[in-house]
């Protein structure tokens, strides 16, 4: 029985909802027309390396504030309180590490796409492998991305789902196509605009319906919802500061270090200080967007207490709460519904339009131009657009596959993608931060990864629905009849998912870790496998690693060892021969100036006597 309580749009709800995607359609068309036109893949993949650092953060925050966060998480906190809301202590370093590790590497190898790296620095397989994983990741998410709010939608209001599925899926398509990276980053700065205005004015209406502030903080405090800091080390605890603030750490270096999307957004900066820059001003607007959030959650609390409305039945999904409130609380304010609903779509579209663009770019770079390194330029831009186009078609059939599962198989898709983000972080991280690791590890380690992304993220997803369905045969009073389960076995199933009572063991205990925790343990995966196998195989050689691929942290903290160590871990007599050719670069430098300041003799003076130091260090 569907015991969903439909609600419905006003005319001037319509309207806002069909201004936001005209508008979308307008910048696409006008970068389309304006500028170089799109006429090479320069401009259409990179945004013709011009943007500004106050866009391209709007489009970083933007390109993964999904749909998904800004119904799922007011119901996180609704249900669970604001424990969740430590998660913002992740973004500190998660974004630091980016802004000088990542970011200084990929923007001076001068790089179009982020798994040319791999190539640069293991092989071309390894290059493969990343970007075949990268396309199965969005191309998964494209399609939950798309549907969720859609469905979420169809079952509180009515609206049409797949009319809202199509509208958006061929709005958004259309001007990724037509005006390429440029269109994309400046619709994600209107549309982060329309979000945050569609969360604030929901905020302050809800605020003025619950009584007031004071009244919402006072409401919000006895029903226990304000969480304090549980530093509760257990991994197996689904939200405690650890996994939040430290877990969050990985996947937010999944998020802003290693995906193409994010990455493209960096390398379309006119400066490497511009992609610097965008990294650190992120921090804010994603600070703000968590913000807006929480305090939708709380002010939903305050409004509805214990008696919420999917206890009630009048929904069918906790991800369904936020379109609820907002149509249950707030439709006596023409056009406040079609606001938030814009907010929504917003989210969507920007997601959506960063995957398909960068999906684009990896297939163009990474799988197309290597095969066809004679291309024109003409042609390899008309190629990509329709490569755009074609994946946008793609993310409309990957909605409809979504809409044959059922809606915990949604879920269980949702992880796909945090799955998945672990160990392409760990394949960056053993290329970036070990001169040793060789190709047969990168690979091997990738495959390890992923091995254990699924085997344990599944294994979660299998065993928590076994529990649940074990609950709801002892809790039913009729279990032959979905329409009489009872709200006490509800309330079981709810328990059973969300609380631990004792300490799991052995394989429970794995399928029971915490989901914040999965990137950090298969990007560890890749890492210690790939070492391992390196070591075994024959580690490369430092003198052998391409340029710039490298970033010193393991040379440096290896350099406070005896130099026999060096020696057996580091190719010392390679890095020997780097430091060299440093000097060298660095005395000429200075020879030069003192020849202009004191004169040829004083300069050959200078370079006899910097040689002789050098010869000595070299035989040290």
């Amino acid at each position: 029985m569907d015991v969903t309580r439909q609600m419905h749009f006003s005319t001037f709800d319509f309207i806002i909802f069909g201004l936001l995607l005209a508008a979308s359609l307008c910048i696409g068309v006008y970068y389309a027309l304006s500028g170089g036109r799109q006429r090479t893949t320069q401009e259409f993949l990179l945004a013709d390396r011009d943007m500004r650092c106050l866009p391209l953060s709007l489009s970083l925050m933007a390109t993964f504030q999904s749909a998904v966060a800004i119904v799922g998480t007011p119901a996180e906190i609704y249900i669970n309180g604001t424990q969740y809301w430590f998660i913002g202590c992740s973004y500190i370093l998660g974004l630091l590490i980016p802004a000088h590790i990542f970011i200084p590497v990929f923007y001076r190898l001068h790089l179009n796409s982020a798994y040319q790296y791999l190539e640069l620095r293991f092989s071309k397989a390894v290059r493969i492998c990343g970007t075949v994983t990268f396309i199965f990741q969005m191309v998964i998410y494209m399609g939950v991305g798309i549907y969720t709010p859609a469905l979420a939608l169809n079952a509180v209001t009515g609206f049409h789902l797949w009319g809202a599925v199509l509208a958006t899926g061929l709005a958004c398509t259309v001007y990724t196509a037509l005006g390429g990276l440029k269109a994309v980053i400046w619709t994600d700065v209107f549309q982060t605009v329309v979000m945050f205005a569609g969360q604030l004015a929901v905020i302050i209406v809800g605020v003025q319906q619950a009584g007031g502030m004071s009244e919402v903080w006072q409401k919000v405090r006895d029903g226990n919802r304000i969480s304090g800091i549980d530093l509760n080390p257990d991994p197996t605890v689904r939200h405690t500061f650890w996994t939040l603030g430290v877990g969050g750490v990985f996947l937010m270096l999944s998020l802003y270090g290693v995906n193409q999307a994010q990455v493209q957004r960096y390398l379309s900066s006119r400066s490497e200080r511009e992609a610097v820059m965008s990294c650190y001003m992120v921090f804010p607007c994603l600070q703000l967007a968590l913000c807006l959030s929480c305090l939708t959650g709380l002010v939903m609390f305050a409004c509805y207490g214990e008696d919420s409305p999917l206890d009630k039945q009048y929904i069918s999904s906790k991800d369904q709460m936020v379109v609820y409130f907002v149509m249950d609380m707030l439709q006596g304010i023409p056009g406040l519904p079609g606001l938030f609903v814009a907010c929504l779509f917003s989210a969507s579209l920007s997601t959506i339009s960063s995957a398909l663009n960068s999906l684009a770019t990896v297939t163009m770079e990474d799988l197309i131009k290597p095969q066809y390194p004679s291309m024109n330029e003409a042609r390899a831009t008309r190629l990509s657009k329709l490569l755009a186009f074609s994946y946008g078609l793609v993310c409309l059939a990957m909605a409809y596959v979504v809409h044959l599962l059922r809606s915990s198989v949604l879920q269980a898709a949702l992880s796909i993608f945090g799955m998945v983000g672990g160990p392409l972080l760990g394949l960056f991280c053993l290329g970036m931060f070990f001169p040793w690791a060789n190709s047969t590890g990168a690979v091997t380690g990738l495959l390890a990864g992923l091995v254990v992304a699924f085997w344990v993220g599944i294994g979660s997803f299998v065993a928590r629905s076994s529990s649940s369905l074990a609950v709801l045969k002892e809790n039913c009073t009729d279990t032959t009849m979905p329409e009489n389960v009872t709200m006490a076995a509800v309330t079981a199933v709810m328990n059973a998912l969300t609380d631990k009572p004792s300490r799991p063991a052995g394989l429970q205990a794995m399928y029971s870790l915490s989901y914040m925790w999965y990137s950090a343990l298969n990007s560890s995966t890749v890492v210690i496998t790939g070492l391992v196998i390196s070591l075994i195989t024959g580690p490369t050689k430092a003198c052998d690693v391409a340029a710039g691929t490298v970033y010193p942290l393991v040379e440096n903290i290896l350099s406070l060892l005896p130099v026999r160590w060096r020696e057996k871990l580091c190719c010392r007599t390679c890095l020997k021969q780097k430091e060299t050719a440093m000097h060298q670069k660095e005395m000429n430098g200075y020879a030069n100036t003192k020849k202009e300041t004191e004169g040829e003799e004083e300069r050959e003076a200078f370079l006899s006597s910097c040689q002789s130091y050098i010869e000595h260090e070299s035989s040290v």
